[in-house]
């Protein structure tokens, strides 16, 4: 078994002042050339990716493969009980999407299960379930590391294996599209807006799905029509098949239900991956929903555990009576009272908007957010230990090496297996590629070479 502790120990003793510097250069380049941006900001800002050892990767995989039938019952439930799909908090256009049956298997081929590897425990706090990122950036961030300086020394010591991603998007995308019916050779679209800061993942995507022979273009969603049984990019191109990165709630705010994409979908024109449905498992209140004492009758003893032993004590924010690790409690008093152990998030937003981190916000402004959250669904989560580790970086020519924050962002594929993680750092408690001092890496697993 690999000593990890001491790996880092050994990355940061062969990163010094030169090399640090050397690498430092290759990497501004690389980032450039690759255009590994967000926006105008370089995904990556340290000179270490994130080593996970082979049997913390075992045992993450594992971790979320436990919990996956649960959010399947869930689903299973509530597509088919209106009443209990309410604990999703659903408006009233994303349950007439609902009925459209998207002829795939799976609600979420693509998801991302956030969550936080502490020393003892690994803890889900999000399910991303709809429009899950950064696959393609992690492919090319782990080519980049590949080739710096610094690794060219590590690797004399350790073995050093990347976790990629593209395939399996291309993977699920092609299965989904035979599960849809699809017998042609499909032609892609990446869809989401010209203006958003991922845009260059769409181009890698772009140039990954061409490599292997499948014609893609990158298209708006207000570029489409619909027009004589077929959907159409800037009126010419046919489609059949969506790599949906646009929102499904931005797709309908902007375009309206009866926008094109909408209309093909419903139509079972084109297949789109991922289908409407996932918005049932995506929203956070799916997370209340596998905590909340009133459901527990539904799962199996073996999901019942693994709920308790991954799932934060979560809830809908509402004016009710309920239990707080087997104490009854009357959750608004308690919440209000609480704040430094919650964290208060809006059921459907992303990127940490709406977020309020009781321990960092004054009373006052506590008790006015609470207020504010109940005109529109919420959830309140239990505050959960933030793990940290040493990250180099170059500053004013010399090495540092600081602690940062980090979450655990395992892939989740046709919601059923594990493949690839994200790791995020951040200086601040919200981790989010925004956030302070926020980068992205490459993860890889590391083993000790004989």
């Amino acid at each position: 078994m690999i000593d990890l502790p001491a790996a880092i120990q050994r990355y940061h003793e062969l990163l010094d002042d030169e090399t640090g510097q050397r690498s430092q250069a290759q990497l501004n380049d690389q980032l450039h050339r690759r255009e590994l941006f967000f926006g105008e900001r370089p995904l990556c800002t340290v000179l270490r990716p994130r080593f996970m050892s082979a049997d913390q990767y075992h045992s993450l995989r594992r971790s979320v493969a436990s919990v996956m039938p649960a959010f399947d019952r869930i689903y299973q439930v509530a597509l088919a009980d209106r009443a209990f799909r309410a604990q999703f908090g659903l408006a009233e256009w994303e349950e007439a999407l609902l009925q459209v049956d998207p002829r795939i298997a799976a609600p979420s081929p693509t998801a991302r299960m956030d969550t936080f590897l502490t020393a003892d425990a690994l803890w889900f706090t999000e399910y991303n379930a709809e429009t899950p990122a950064a696959p393609a950036y992690n492919d090319l961030l782990s080519e980049v590391f590949f080739g710096l300086p610094i690794m060219r020394r590590f690797e004399r010591h350790y073995e050093v294996r990347p976790l990629p991603g593209r395939h399996h998007v291309l993977h699920v995308l092609l299965d989904a599209y035979e599960q849809w019916g699809g017998r042609e050779r499909p032609r892609m679209a990446i869809l989401d807006w010209r203006e958003v800061p991922t845009y260059s993942e769409f181009v890698l995507f772009q140039e990954y799905f061409r490599s292997h022979g499948f014609d893609c273009l990158i298209a708006d969603p207000r570029e489409f029509e619909y027009r004589d049984g077929q959907l159409l990019a800037d009126g010419i191109t046919p489609v059949n098949l969506i790599y949906k990165r646009v929102l499904i709630s931005e797709l309908v705010e902007r375009c309206g239900l009866e926008n094109p994409v909408v209309q093909a979908v419903r139509d079972g024109a084109v297949c789109m991956v991922n289908p409407f449905r996932c918005k049932i498992l995506h929203k956070k209140a799916s997370l209340a929903v596998l905590s909340d004492e009133v459901n527990r009758p539904l799962f199996t003893a073996e999901q019942a555990r693994a709920i308790d032993a991954h799932v934060p004590w979560t809830r809908i924010l509402a004016d009710r009576r309920t239990t707080f690790h087997g104490r009854d409690i009357d959750l608004l008093p308690f919440v209000a009272e609480h704040k430094d152990e919650l964290v208060l998030k809006p059921n459907d937003e992303y990127g940490g908007k709406g977020i309020v981190l009781g321990w960092e916000t004054e009373v006052g402004r506590w008790r006015q957010a609470l207020q504010a959250a109940l005109a529109e669904p919420h959830i309140v989560q239990q505050r959960i230990p933030l793990p940290a580790e040493p990250y180099p970086s170059l500053v004013a020519g010399r090495v540092r090496i600081i602690d940062r924050m980090l979450d655990t962002n395992p892939y989740v594929w046709h919601g059923d297996y594990v493949s690839g993680c994200l790791t995020r750092l951040s200086t601040a408690a919200l981790l989010n590629v925004t956030a302070g001092g926020g980068s992205t890496v490459p993860t890889f697993v590391l083993e000790q070479r004989e």
